[in-house]
């Protein structure tokens, strides 16, 4: 297995312990982790292709859904409650 999805594996991994703090470093946190993730999906699509690439993408988006759901809302304009 090649660094980057080791790393990745770890990003995963702290995110699960995240997930599990009170709820009010949750948003923080969010933050942190898409900092921080956005390089690590840029290297693991250098690294392993495009296709691995996607499959952290999808995997990024399951686990930070909540942000990327109020981000969608924002931009369409529509109510963020």
């Amino acid at each position: 297995m090649s660094v980057s999805l080791t790393v990745a594996g770890v990003w995963v991994l702290v995110a699960t312990l995240i997930a599990l703090a009170p709820r009010r470093i949750h948003w923080p946190c969010a933050y942190g982790l898409a900092t921080v993730g956005i390089p690590l999906l840029g290297w693991i699509t250098f690294e392993n292709g495009p296709f691995w690439g996607l499959i952290a993408l999808a995997g990024g988006a399951s686990i930070l859904r909540w942000p990327l759901i109020f981000l969608l809302r924002r931009l369409r304009g529509t109510s963020v409650e």
